[in-house]
């Protein structure tokens, strides 16, 4: 019987994932409790959302990517790649959760795909949504994808649907693998078209808050 401990490598998507969600959920908890270190953390990152970290060098340390960066057996493209995908999630969930004391916008186990079906009244398709939908699985560049990922956001919040931003950050880390947009594209449409209205979801991530104190 072979005891040699395996040496094989985690996927860095899952990775990701597991780093973001947990940052975000950390900082969802600190700020639903009305604690002033998160919601001014939550102020800064929302300065950067849909943008790339190194166009926001005021949030260098802010964001939460010291661990994905420190990873040894990571090259310096997958850390850079690591890098953008958690950058972008954990400030498009800042911009998400804006004013929202009473949830959180984090919730484990809601696709991109169900949360933007559920904008939609039951059983329609409201069509300028849809074609927003489309734009943003369309986009070639990170720049694109970052400023369309942005405006759904923005969408998301307005109505108060969550999202699950871990997933969202692995997801972000696959598209841009070579091939990667067009696994992430599928599976966005899949949970998109397969949504059903009053399907329950895990949530592990809200609570209540009793005043806003957003800055």
């Amino acid at each position: 019987m072979n005891t040699t401990p395996s040496t094989e490598r985690r996927p860095i998507t899952e990775v990701v994932g597991e780093v973001a969600g947990a940052f975000i959920a950390d900082l969802q908890r600190g700020y639903l409790d009305d604690r002033s270190s998160a919601v001014a953390a939550l102020a800064q990152l929302r300065r950067g959302a849909g943008k790339v970290p190194q166009d926001v060098p005021e949030l260098w340390g802010v964001s939460g990517t010291e661990e994905l960066l420190n990873r040894q057996d990571w090259s310096e493209r997958e850390k850079a790649r690591a890098e953008a995908a958690h950058f972008l999630a954990v400030t498009l969930y800042a911009l998400h959760q804006q004013s929202r004391v009473n949830q959180g916008m984090h919730r484990r186990g809601v696709e991109l795909g169900t949360a933007v079906r559920r904008l939609m009244p039951d059983g329609d398709i409201d069509e300028p949504i849809r074609r927003r939908f489309v734009r943003l699985g369309t986009a070639t560049t990170g720049d694109a994808l970052a400023e369309r990922l942005r405006g759904i956001v923005s969408l998301l919040r307005r109505e108060e649907i969550p999202l699950d931003y871990g997933l969202l950050a692995g997801q972000l880390y696959q598209a841009q693998l070579p091939g990667g947009m067009r696994q992430v594209r599928q599976r966005w449409g899949r949970s998109f078209h397969s949504y059903r209205p009053n399907a329950s979801s895990a949530d592990t991530s809200t609570k209540d808050a009793p005043t806003d104190k957003d800055t």
